[in-house]
């Protein structure tokens, strides 16, 4: 992978982030790391990277502000999360689920729960690439560590 065509930062912007549970906390700081050890991020029609991602949610919408690494603002991408609600929904209720298992010291239950939080990541994967044809260009995995911090940013709390 080309440094050029990848996410050199990733900052994670809004005040539900200061309230994550110990498990929504962990699974954000493995999606930045792995995001932060490789990724594939090729702005459509801007000059090759590397780039920071500022990531939040701004009245209802996930928005993708990419930078140069001087901070000099490149693009704002603005998408709807009504498309992702459901998944958003489904990944909430395993992580509650997950809780409940770890709680009860149930390890079969652990890991069902977490064969289907692969599924739900690979779904939500395949939306996020969807959702940023023509904008980015990215990759499966770093679609996936995408998704997750969607999920832990719209997470309940």
């Amino acid at each position: 992978m080309s440094e050029a065509n990848s996410l050199a930062t990733i900052t994670l912007e809004g005040e539900a982030l200061t309230r994550l549970s110990p498990l929504l906390e962990a699974d954000r700081a493995q999606a930045v790391s792995d995001l932060q050890v490789e990724n594939k991020f090729i702005l459509v029609g801007a000059a090759p990277g590397p780039y920071t991602l500022r990531l939040s949610i701004q009245e209802g919408r996930l928005a993708f502000d990419v930078r140069r690494l001087d901070d000099t603002p490149l693009k704002a991408i603005m998408l709807a999360l009504g498309p992702f609600r459901g998944l958003i929904k489904d990944y909430q209720m395993l992580v509650d689920s997950h809780m409940v298992a770890v709680e009860e010291g149930r390890e079969a239950k652990i890991q069902a729960i977490d064969m289907g939080r692969r599924g739900l990541h690979n779904e939500g994967a395949q939306l996020m690439i969807e959702r940023l044809e023509g904008k980015v260009d990215i990759d499966f995995e770093t679609a996936r560590r995408l998704f997750t911090l969607v999920c832990v940013m719209h997470q309940r709390v």
